[in-house]
């Protein structure tokens, strides 16, 4: 699909001139967690680049000022210059503040060309909101919004060839391009000229991510699909919303509720359309886009960015609306079906995640790829053998599928605590004789009591046993077991396992 992406040069600075901060033709720059992440033409003349220390910066230019990244003032400022866009074509998406998208059929139709429909944009928006705007076109909206910082137009179909000569950096993954530059991969072409199993089992989702843009293929990992119509969530209000504390409160309110009405379905979305109905009846409607799945802070952010944006310019006469909001419709897109969407360990995808990930590699970097590892499912019989511990950050491919049938496998609540080495005891019967199972499976008696370490337990409880017999037909790999479950005198249940005449303890239950 041919995209347009509009995008306004450096913009984090002329969104805190606008809001009356900074000056763009001074030397300012924008932080972001200590790093550069935007500076004024004034200050990149003096050598200031994205990404930069602070201190590094403040080196080059000590007279220069600096301001903290404001996503939200980000938003609010650049509401106007999407509603001029949207004065020329239909169906914009805002990729972030300062970056908007759109499919490039309808506008190029309409004003005969893509070139002239990007070249009708810029110069309407120079004219209605004073800004300099940049315009990309190319395959995918990735690649269209690169095309846009030099202002190119991608000719159909040389997408990939306009990609491959991009630096690897491009990407926006910090870690993934330190990575692919220490390996030798430094350019996009590179990149997408390795294999994409390779790189799904070397780089994970992230990786394979990537790799699709690099490839100039559309960066959406999974097929988005028409949502149901009870997806969407809408509030109405009596008194209608005319402060921005008020609409934010109310939008984290709605946010909440659509988050917890996709996740109740093992769905996500990528993109977000917000529609609000003022008092006296105009409709206002906005899609955002997200490169990965909108959580329920993401969600949030983005309605609070929304509705700051309409009301704030409403309050300065802007041509925000003329009214407050009356009513407030969120409906997902993008849908994606999920195998189980739940919040990481260190919470959901944000900073704590990259700060943990970040981590995680340096560790492995120091002490080797199996010093830190997570755990998955994988199939097999015994306890042991259901979860396997892969190297963090490589694919999650356990080397047996879980969801085949395993004869033998105990199918009810697995043990809370598997034992890396299961512990040796002796299972005895009345008379303190060992207890064994035949070859026909029958138990030589009902066990009475076991000898586990220095201490000796009564069987309040127990079941089986369940025989698994793998591997039969291959004597040098064959292996025999017999579990058993026990319920001790001290309330504790535990799975034993007997193994060429031996009993031991395999698990433990809750």
């Amino acid at each position: 699909m041919r995209a347009i992406a509009i995008g306004v040069h450096d913009w984090p600075v002329i969104a805190a001139g606008l809001d009356g901060l900074a000056d763009i033709y001074t030397p300012v720059a924008v932080l972001h967690q200590h790093r550069v992440r935007a500076a004024s033409p004034a200050a990149q003349a003096a050598g200031v680049r994205r990404g930069m220390r602070r201190r590094d910066a403040q080196g080059l230019v000590p007279q220069m000022s600096i301001i903290d990244h404001d996503p939200a003032r980000d938003a609010r400022m650049f509401e106007p210059i999407v509603a001029a866009v949207e004065d020329l074509a239909a169906g914009v998406e805002v990729v972030r503040p300062g970056l908007c998208a759109m499919a490039a059929k309808g506008p190029a139709r309409w004003h005969g060309g893509e070139v002239q429909a990007g070249q009708v944009i810029t110069e309407h928006l120079t004219a209605v909101c004073g800004v300099d705007a940049a315009v990309g076109i190319a395959d995918t909206i990735w690649a269209a919004t690169l095309a846009a910082r030099d202002g190119r137009i991608i000719p159909p179909g040389h997408t990939p060839a306009f990609l491959a000569g991009l630096p690897a950096g491009v990407l926006g993954m910090p870690e993934l391009t330190d990575l692919l530059i220490r390996l030798g991969v430094e350019t996009l072409g590179q990149f997408a000229a390795l294999p994409a199993g390779d790189v799904g089992a070397r780089f994970g989702v992230e990786g394979l991510l990537a790799h699709r843009l690099a490839a100039g293929r559309d960066g959406q990992p999974l097929a988005p699909r028409t949502p149901p119509a009870d997806l969407a969530v809408e509030a109405g209000y009596d008194e209608p919303l005319e402060r921005v504390d008020q609409a934010a409160f109310a939008g984290r309110i709605l946010a909440e509720r659509l988050h917890d009405r996709l996740a109740g379905r093992g769905l996500a979305c990528s993109r977000l359309l917000i529609e609000a109905v003022t008092a006296v009846g105009e409709e206002l409607a906005r899609t955002w886009r997200h490169d990965g799945l909108l959580t329920t802070a993401a969600i949030s952010d983005r309605v609070r960015w929304q509705l700051d944006g309409w009301l704030t310019h409403r309050n300065r006469g802007g041509n925000g609306p003329t009214a407050g909001i009356a009513r407030l419709r969120l409906t997902p897109d993008g849908i994606i079906t999920s195998g189980g969407i739940q919040t990481g360990l260190w919470g959901e995808a944000g900073e704590g995640r990259d700060r943990a990930h970040r981590a995680a590699v340096r560790i492995q970097g120091l002490l080797g790829p199996e010093a830190v590892v997570t755990a998955v499912p994988s199939g097999g019989r015994g306890p042991a053998e259901q979860t396997v511990l892969i190297p963090w950050g490589d694919e999650p491919a356990p080397p047996l599928p879980a969801d085949r049938p395993w004869p033998g496998a105990l199918l009810e609540v697995p043990p809370s605590l598997v034992l890396t080495r299961p512990e040796p005891i002796d299972v005895l019967d009345v008379a303190g004789r060992p207890v064994t199972v035949t070859g026909r499976v029958r138990i030589s008696a009902p066990p009475a009591a076991i000898q586990w370490g220095p201490g000796r337990h009564r069987v309040a409880e127990w079941a089986g046993p369940w025989p698994v017999d793998e591997n039969w037909w291959e004597p040098e790999i064959a292996s025999r077991v017999a579990r058993c479950q026990l319920v001790l005198d001290d309330g504790r249940a535990i799975l034993t396992v007997l193994a060429s005449g031996n009993w031991a303890v395999e698990a433990i239950y809750d």
